[in-house]
């Protein structure tokens, strides 16, 4: 892929001209010159300031996920998405719950989302922000060069790991009352005792450690930081101070100097530094943009939809589902299965996941050989007919059953294709429903759903959601909300300003009254209280 992308170099964006008022007489000469249009120097500057005037102003959001990176080109006057660029990942995955990434791979696809978005047009990039898949773990050693393949959010085998931090910290609850969250196998915290217990000799050339977000920012700029937001998901981090909390890492090793080993806490909404001239070369852009702190892309795609207040929740329906909602105060749930996250503004961002659910719906549709209107078609035929599945194909998260798997229950002859479809995505939206349930003992009292991610793109599914959540949904006009949420942040912090521009509602779905989801609500909670119970 990088052979590929590096034969594909268009146009370098130009900075604006910079007029210093106490030029040398030199170079009010030569604009003496231009304004007479006299000479070849005048000439040239007369159409370097014609392409500067055509120039649009926009800023550029990142969005570093799991399957792609994505990249928008945001106008901050209008807060319209002018252009888009993508390019995919490669990802390691294994029978026994290993999901890695090289972090190359993640810099090569950054060059070519930013090359396939500016696409050799002429943008005046006025920041950068940088929005990543969290939990994962990026290892570097003394240059700075990674040391393994970082483990990702969706990596299941550090179970064991998570129980032996747990213990040693004294349990559930104190592990809550210390950091907000429980230690999940998701987490970078049991990431890294797993490392240090299977690959001791990577761990020992592990100098410094970081969250995907955070190395893009460090090839970008040359600083290593991170912010509250991306932090709160490492599960060593104290959510209600915003700081690293010493208990868990003395637990995780007691020997690191973990002041050094992890990166300083920037303030949310600040400039961390400017792009270098060597990453600027290597993207085609100009070298000295300003770059934001950034953040996780929960976080900022909550920025992308105006969640920066009380009142809605989201929904993302994306490779896993999550659901949202901001706090003005630390919100934790009691029995640890709503992540008490910080978000990337300085408040509070409560939030459960779950590990199946386009990668569930995908997993169906690749089966039957289906192209999306027919399993739109199929989910929009009725319901399941008394078919139930339980979606965990890659285990789950929300709730913790790290090790289950997925469970079709009430097959009989009669079900064909189309039932087993929509018996997956009921599957899928019941156990979002269930964790916007855990944000709701967090303290989270939702009055709408705001549904995004790209399964949010059915008209069939995001009925199926406002059904089974019983609240209206609204399915924003927006493009790629986690890479617009950075662009945003990035114009807040450059500006220092927070202009009120909220996405246009293409699409607004009521609840429906349905029998049919009441009787298959009553058989998903059987079967999760029987996986819990490792009866299936």
């Amino acid at each position: 892929m990088g052979d590929v992308l590096r034969r594909r170099r268009p146009s370098r964006a130009v900075a604006p001209l910079r007029r210093d008022p106490r030029a040398s007489g030199r170079f009010q000469r030569s604009h003496r010159r231009l304004d007479l249009r006299q000479g070849c120097v005048g000439r040239r500057a007369a159409l370097l300031r014609w392409a500067l005037a055509e120039m649009q102003r926009a800023f550029l959001g990142v969005d570093c996920g799991t399957q792609s990176t994505k990249v928008v080109l945001r106008d901050p006057a209008t807060a319209a998405v002018i252009a888009v660029g993508r390019a995919p990942h490669e990802l390691i995955e294994r029978d026994d719950g290993t999901r890695e990434q090289d972090p190359a791979w993640w810099i090569d696809a950054l060059r070519g989302a930013v090359r396939d978005a500016v696409r050799g047009e002429r943008f005046d990039i006025g920041g950068i922000g940088v929005a990543g898949q969290q939990h994962g773990l990026v290892c570097l050693d003394r240059g700075d060069r990674p040391v393994r393949a970082a483990k990702l959010w969706n990596d299941t085998t550090t179970a064991r790991e998570c129980a032996d931090l747990t213990r040693k910290l004294g349990g559930d609850r104190r592990v809550l009352e210390l950091t907000g969250n429980l230690l999940l196998p998701g987490y970078t915290a049991p990431k890294i005792a797993w490392l240090a217990s299977h690959e001791p000799e990577a761990y020992a050339r592990t100098v410094r450690m970081c969250l995907p977000h955070d190395y893009l920012n460090l090839w970008l700029t040359g600083e290593f930081l991170t912010e509250a937001g991306d932090a709160s998901g490492t599960a060593y981090f104290d959510v209600r101070a915003r700081r690293w909390c010493e208990a868990v890492l003395a637990a995780i090793d007691a020997t690191r100097d973990w002041t050094r080993a992890l990166p300083r806490l920037a303030p949310p909404l600040s400039v961390v530094g400017m792009l270098r001239r060597e990453a600027a070369e290597s993207l085609g852009l100009e070298a000295g943009i300003p770059v934001s702190a950034g953040g996780g892309d929960n976080m900022c795609a909550a920025i992308g939809c105006d969640l920066v207040v009380e009142g809605p929740a989201a929904v993302s329906l994306g490779t896993s589902g999550t659901v949202f909602a901001y706090r003005a105060e630390p919100a934790v749930d009691p029995l640890g299965e709503a992540a008490a996250f910080c978000d990337s503004t300085g408040g509070w961002l409560p939030l459960a996941a779950t590990l199946n659910c386009t990668s569930a719906t995908e997993w169906v549709r690749e089966l039957f050989a289906m192209d999306h209107a027919e399993v739109d078609a199929a989910m929009a035929s009725g319901g399941a007919a008394g078919l139930a599945f339980l979606p965990y194909l890659s285990g789950e998260r929300t709730p913790n059953r790290p090790e289950a798997a997925g469970v079709f229950v009430g097959v009989r002859p009669s079900h064909g294709r189309d039932a087993i479809v929509r018996a997956v995505v009921e599957g899928v939206t019941f156990g979002l429903a269930y964790a916007l349930d855990a944000l709701r003992r967090a303290g989270v009292a939702p009055t709408e759903v705001t549904l995004i991610g790209g399964g949010s793109a059915s008209d069939a599914w995001a009925q199926l959601c406002a059904d089974v959540f019983d609240l209206p949904v609204a399915r924003p006009a927006i493009v790629e909300a986690a890479a617009s949420g950075a662009a945003r942040q990035a114009q807040w912090a450059v500006e220092q300003t927070r202009p009120s521009l909220a996405p246009v509602t293409s699409r607004r779905f009521e609840p429906r009254p349905r029998r049919d989801l009441r009787e298959a609500a009553d058989r998903m909670a059987a079967l999760r209280e029987m996986a819990g119970a490792n009866r299936l």
